[in-house]
C-alpha cells in the first residue's frame, strides 16, 4: 500500500474538522445524514482504509478530549477562573482539530461509571482535570490509568501539570503591599487545599523576609468564594485591639463580604484601611474603588494545558513530563492607600 489517506486528509478535503470525519465514520448519530453521507464517499474516493489505520493503534484517535472539572461545591463552573482556564482550554484544543467533552459522574443502566471506566468508554485521547479533590481513589485511577493527562493546579508524581504561580503571585502582592508602608497585614485564607498551602507559605516566608510579625489572630480562613465568612472574619478581626491596616482575601469575589463588613462600620477604603483580592476576575475592575488583586493568566494556563495535552496525544515519545508555571501581574487597583 502506497500513501495512507488519513482521517486529516479527509477532514480538509471536506472542510470539516477530524473530529467531525471521525464520527461520521464512526456511525454517531449526532451528525446529519447528509454530511455523514458527504463524508463517507469522499472516504471511499480517496481511498481511506479504516482497517489499515486500525493496525496502528496511535492513528485511532477520537479527537475528543476530556474535562474532568468537579467543583468543591459542585455547583459548576461558578469561578470565574476556572470558568476562564477552561474557556481558554476549549480554544486552544479546538485550533487543533480536537472536541471537549465535559466527564459527569454518569449514571448508567448497570449503575455509575468510574472517570476512567467513561473516559475509556468516550475514548478520549487524552483528559484534562481542574479543580477537584485529587485525593478522589477515582481521580488518582484515571492518573495512573494509560490515558495522557495534564493536571492544573496540582501536581501529581510523572504527570505533566500546568500550574499558576501562587507562590510568586502571594509573594508580589504582599511586596506591593509592604511597599505601600503596611505592617500590620492579616490574612483570610481558604479552605485547605494545594493552592491554599501555597499561597500561605508564600505569605509567611514573604512577611518573614520583609521583617513583618504576624500575630496568629491575623490568620483566618474562609471557604473560597464565601462572601458571609469573610463578613464575618472581617468583622473578628477590626474588632482585636490592635487591627491590621490592610486585609487580603481568598479571591476578589469573596473580598465583596468583607468590603461589606467595613463599610458597615463606617469606615472608607482604602482611607481607613486597605483590602486586596486574589484572582483579577473581571468583578475586581467593577468594583468601587478598583480592587488592588493579583491577576492570575487563565488564558495562559488553559493554552498551555492544551498544548501539552495534545503534544502527550500526538508525540508520546518526545514530550517531557513537566510542570509549567505559568505567571500572573500585579493589578495595583486604588483599594490598598498608603499605610503608616
Amino acid at each position: 500500500m502506497g500513501n495512507m489517506v488519513s482521517m486529516k486528509d479527509i477532514a480538509a478535503a471536506c472542510g470539516v474538522s477530524v473530529a467531525t470525519v471521525s464520527k461520521a465514520l464512526g456511525g454517531h448519530r449526532d451528525i446529519g445524514e447528509e454530511t455523514k453521507a458527504r463524508i463517507r464517499q469522499a472516504a471511499k474516493e480517496m481511498g481511506y482504509s479504516p482497517n489499515a489505520a486500525a493496525k496502528s493503534l496511535k492513528t485511532r484517535r477520537t479527537y475528543n478530549l476530556g474535562v474532568l472539572f468537579v467543583d468543591e461545591a459542585m455547583s459548576g463552573l461558578t469561578h470565574d477562573y476556572f470558568a476562564s482556564v477552561l474557556d481558554s482550554f476549549k480554544r486552544a484544543a479546538e485550533e487543533r482539530g480536537y472536541d471537549i467533552t465535559f466527564i459527569n459522574c454518569c449514571k448508567t443502566r448497570s449503575g455509575r461509571m468510574s472517570y476512567l471506566e467513561h473516559s475509556r468508554y468516550r475514548m478520549f485521547d487524552g483528559v484534562v482535570i481542574a479543580c477537584i479533590d485529587f485525593s478522589d481513589p477515582e481521580v488518582e485511577e484515571l492518573v495512573r490509568s494509560e490515558i495522557p493527562v495534564v493536571t492544573i493546579d496540582y501536581l501529581f508524581n510523572d504527570r505533566c501539570a500546568v500550574i499558576s504561580d501562587n507562590i510568586g503571585g502571594m509573594r508580589n502582592l504582599v511586596t506591593y503591599i509592604y511597599g505601600m508602608r503596611h505592617r500590620r497585614i492579616a490574612y483570610i485564607h481558604g479552605a485547605d487545599s494545594a493552592v491554599t498551602r501555597n499561597r500561605l507559605s508564600s505569605f509567611y516566608a514573604t512577611c518573614e523576609q520583609l521583617g513583618i510579625d504576624v500575630p496568629a489572630q491575623y490568620i483566618r480562613e474562609a471557604p473560597y468564594r464565601d462572601t458571609e465568612r469573610t463578613y464575618a472574619e472581617t468583622e473578628a478581626l477590626l474588632g482585636l485591639k490592635t487591627p491590621p491596616t490592610c486585609i487580603l482575601y481568598p479571591d476578589d469575589f469573596s473580598c465583596m463580604g468583607g468590603i461589606s463588613a467595613i463599610l458597615g462600620k463606617g469606615m472608607r477604603i482604602p482611607e481607613d484601611i486597605s483590602v486586596a483580592g486574589y484572582d483579577g476576575a473581571r468583578i475586581a475592575g467593577q468594583l468601587k474603588p478598583r480592587l488592588t488583586t493579583w491577576k492570575q493568566d487563565t488564558e495562559g494556563i488553559g493554552r498551555r494545558a492544551a498544548e501539552k495535552l495534545v503534544s502527550l496525544v500526538e508525540r508520546p515519545k518526545v514530550t517531557l513530563t513537566e510542570q509549567i508555571v505559568v505567571t500572573g501581574e500585579l493589578v495595583a487597583g486604588e483599594s490598598v492607600g498608603r499605610g503608616g
